[in-house]
């Protein structure tokens, strides 16, 4: 067999991540953080365990990353379906719809993200996360804002808040007033988005989130078991990667 190409290798480390992101939000959606190991990540992932401290430091800094995936793709979504829209106050209330959807439709989920938002490390500096600030800054632009970088972390915040309120263990609120509130401040109309009795193309309940990450295999690419992605089922670690010693944090 002739070695596979540089080009090749890269695309099946970027799948391989994506399919640990996939797992990660399903288990934890389904679990709940601490009932999650990283092993479990993995075997849902169907790679190494080992692997998984390849591309993340650790399970908090994997599932804020895999949230915030979905975060951005789920706004992404909302802000480019049909019909299409360049107006600034309908893409702003498609953007509140879309978070604020997440929190009802996955409580365990997102009850679990910010609470691992409090811890000391915060923010997790990744790919997804820097996608989720880009798209909210953009909407933040595109409703008229003078002061980008004053109003984005504003309405980051105001979204952030409603989310927690949301989610609180028997005393969460429910979505239409923490709606209301948001609406109100900015001046936005009621029908405009997704109102609460309206349901959305691809809504935030569906189960199936595969088409949030990109874990095909590209063609002519090895069955399973012949990449690093696979190497639990081949037994060799990929040069580089260290098993992992917590599978638990």
């Amino acid at each position: 067999m002739s070695p596979r190409s540089a080009s090749v290798n890269e695309e099946l480390r970027r799948r391989s991540r994506e399919r640990l992101l996939q797992a990660a939000v399903e288990l934890v959606n389904e679990r709940g953080y601490e009932a999650t190991t990283l092993g479990d990540i993995a075997d849902r992932a169907g790679s190494a365990r080992g692997l998984v401290s390849y591309y993340f430091p650790g399970k908090r800094q994997l599932v804020q990353s895999a949230v915030h995936r979905l975060m951005h793709r789920t706004l992404e979504e909302a802000l480019e379906r049909e019909p299409r829209t360049e107006d600034g106050r309908e893409r702003l209330a498609r953007a509140i719809d879309a978070i604020l959807g997440l929190a009802r439709d996955r409580p365990v989920l997102m009850r679990q993200h910010m609470a691992g938002l409090l811890q000391a490390e915060g923010f997790v500096r990744c790919p997804e996360q820097r996608r989720l600030a880009e798209l909210l800054r953009d909407t933040v632009a595109r409703h008229g804002s003078c002061d980008v970088d004053t109003d984005y972390p504003v309405l980051r915040s105001l979204l952030m808040g409603s989310v927690y309120a949301m989610v609180l263990p028997d005393a969460g609120m429910p979505l239409p007033p923490v709606r209301a509130e948001l609406f109100t401040r900015y001046r936005l109309g009621w029908g405009q988005g997704v109102p609460p009795d309206a349901v959305a193309p691809g809504g935030t309940c569906e189960t199936d989130l595969s088409r949030f990450f990109a874990t095909g295999l590209p063609d002519g690419s090895p069955p399973a078991g012949d990449h690093p992605a696979e190497a639990r089922t081949t037994g060799i670690q990929p040069a580089g990667i260290q098993p992992a010693v917590d599978q638990s944090k």
